[in-house]
């Protein structure tokens, strides 16, 4: 750290810049090492923890592309973890559910997410981590 200017690491958006683009970097290596995305994960997340939705609802509620959204469902039904039905209450309209595979792979996708977050936090106290969070948390849920 020596090496970058004290004018920078003076700012917090230089500092969480700089630690969010590394721990980006090492998850979506590790889910690349399964030939997998962080939309996978967002997707399998979403319908894990809200229920189904409509291909249009998913891709709104995790700001990704309609394309990139079909794209990746496709590869999320292709590997039995989530599935396209016919929603009961408008035949017209395609839903997604997660499936049992589907939150297993989540489940897995999660555990090494916290491992790599571990590695990444090992200067923090387990109370400094929780603050950190709660802090960061407080940040990004600012209306």
């Amino acid at each position: 750290m020596t090496d970058i200017p004290p004018t920078l690491t003076a700012l917090t958006a230089y500092l969480l810049s700089k630690v969010g683009k590394t721990a980006r970097g090492r998850v979506a290596a590790r889910l690349g090492e399964r030939d997998l995305r962080f939309w996978h994960m967002s997707m399998l997340a979403a319908l894990a923890d809200f229920g189904p939705h409509s291909q249009r609802e998913l891709g709104a509620r995790l700001g990704i592309d309609p394309s990139d959204v079909v794209k990746a469902l496709d590869e999320l039904t292709a590997a039995g973890w989530a599935e396209r039905t016919r929603d009961p209450a408008d035949r017209r309209k395609v839903r997604v559910v997660v499936t049992p595979e589907g939150r297993a792979a989540l489940a897995g996708m999660v555990r090494d997410t916290e491992a790599l977050q571990d590695e990444l936090l090992a200067p923090l106290n387990p109370r400094e981590r929780a603050r950190l969070h709660d802090l960061l948390l407080k940040v990004f849920d600012r209306p």
